[in-house]
């Protein structure tokens, strides 16, 4: 079966309904409305929000439960871990039994974790409820572009680029108030309401779901002959295996553990062989051979998000540190980049093309870094203004442009876990970031590790631009190689 793909700035035009000449007009003109997008837009803002929220509660957890900053550490990496497992896993799943069981799947797991979290008695049942609580929301993304995917051919027409933006814009404002909100919440609450929020929000994405997701074709299941399912656990194991040796090594870069890298290759080498030997592997390693365009995207999200990742920490951490503000004041201070992400993701959804918006982005991120490198502890707050600003432009046009590039470079039957291995990727930087600015840093946040940092956003910087004008596959009328296939 053959799909064809209007180009990569088209956002993956596809040929048909399945089955038929296409939908009625009045099917295409309901088609991604607000009872499509309400509960989508509902689910994936958990991920971020959850991600963020939980910052500004560390503290009060900690003296609860008499842990150490150490302690509350795993608070956030058990969610990131989670997460970078659960997307391409749970994105494999709604390929295989449909997008709308498994986002109502994850609602109600979401539901489970911020009742375990709420009603935590000891520390390592929160721990418990972040694994869980990464694992539910982790199912939302890459269920929603496997359904946007299911309506673009039900109704034969392309998915709107505002559309995949709209999702891009719920995941970076959600993240950008989730500080406010955990310290809000904790502030009136307790920190047990940051857990228990989620609870309303997972039951309306929950309800919309149920309501107004169209239901998932019932043709969907594993292809004849194929195993049970054809999920493959054990690849799944492996892959989980392999990402957490390597992300506990990045966690700690400034004491490097040398066997995790190690023991990350050898099970990579056995992830390797046992998916080669499957019919319906895990991780399709034949179709990434195959789809160039779609490998360097991951490659082009996870160095550009590296560099992000170390801004938002690194930069937050050295405006209380090294420039002397206070929490609050550093949350002010990073709000213009906020509002300039967000209004970038709007610009960057509405742009036909991917490969421009994705060389601005790689060019402000090299530019904004070479920024930092001017500025000091001294340093006025018009100028620390402009630079979060500059930063908040790479920001908006990153996340729209490589999701846009996925929907359309991802094989017809497999976007839900393509979308799943983006976010990985996007996993990935943020751990190795914060490797980095642990390592830079060291004990206090300084004007020369700040400028480590930036040293480090300038060389990746340069290096994405490049990588993005040498990519063929971005201009506007190629067609991603990968897109083009479905089957072997």
């Amino acid at each position: 079966m053959s799909e064809t793909v209007a180009g990569a700035g088209a956002g993956a035009a596809t040929t048909g309904a399945p089955g038929g000449s296409g939908a009625s007009a009045e099917d295409s003109g309901r088609a991604f409305g607000a009872r499509l997008m309400t509960p989508l837009l509902l689910g994936s803002l958990l991920n971020p929000l959850n991600s963020t929220m939980i910052a500004t509660a560390l503290v009060a957890i900690g003296q609860d439960f008499h842990v150490g900053a150490a302690g509350t550490a795993w608070l956030v990496s058990a969610m990131y871990l989670s997460s970078a497992v659960g997307q391409p896993s749970l994105g494999r799943l709604a390929d295989r039994i449909g997008p709308r069981r498994v986002f109502a799947a994850g609602a109600l797991t979401v539901c489970a974790a911020g009742l375990i979290g709420a009603l935590a008695s000891t520390f390592t049942l929160l721990i418990v409820s972040r694994v869980v609580l990464g694992i539910g929301t982790a199912a939302a993304y890459p269920a929603a572009m496997a359904l946007l995917r299911a309506e673009s051919q039900r109704v034969n027409r392309p998915t709107p680029r505002y559309v995949l933006g709209r999702l891009s814009l719920a995941a970076l404002g959600s993240a950008a108030v989730g500080p406010a909100l955990g310290g809000l919440l904790a502030a009136t609450a307790g920190w047990r309401a940051v857990f228990a929020v989620n609870l309303p929000l997972a039951l309306l994405a929950l309800f919309g779901a149920l309501a107004w997701l169209p239901a998932d074709r019932k043709d969907r299941g594993p292809a004849k002959g194929a195993p049970a399912g054809g999920l493959d656990p054990v690849g799944m194991l492996l892959f989980a295996a392999v990402l957490t040796c390597t992300m506990f090594f990045l966690l700690d870069l400034a004491h490097p553990q040398w066997p995790l890298p190690a023991a990350a290759a050898g099970l990579a080498g056995v992830l390797v062989w046992w998916q080669l030997r499957r019919p319906e592997p895990f991780l399709d390693l034949r179709m990434f051979a195959r789809n160039g365009p779609l490998v360097r995207t991951y490659l082009r999200h996870g160095l550009a998000y590296l560099v992000i990742y170390c801004v938002l920490y690194g930069f937050s951490q050295w405006l209380e540190e090294g420039h002397g503000f206070s929490s609050f004041q550093a949350g002010l201070i990073m709000l213009p980049m906020s509002a300039a992400a967000a209004c970038c993701s709007l610009a960057g959804a509405r742009t036909k093309g991917i490969r421009a918006p994705l060389t601005v982005a790689a060019g402000c991120l090299a530019v904004g870094s070479a920024v930092f490198l001017l500025l000091q502890g001294s340093s006025p707050l018009c100028a620390l203004l402009c630079a979060g600003v500059l930063f908040g432009i790479p920001q908006g046009l990153t996340s729209t442009g490589n999701q846009a590039a996925v929907y359309a470079q991802a094989p017809a039957d497999g976007v839900g876990a393509a979308a799943g291995l983006q976010r990985t990727a996007q996993y990935l930087g943020a751990i190795t970031a914060a490797g980095l600015i642990g390592l830079l840093y060291g004990a206090h946040a300084s004007d020369a590790g700040l400028h480590g940092i930036a040293v480090t956003g300038v060389v990746l910087g340069l290096l994405l631009l490049a990588l993005t004008l040498a990519d063929r596959s971005l201009r506007p009328g190629s067609t991603p190689t990968g897109a083009t296939r479905t089957g072997g």
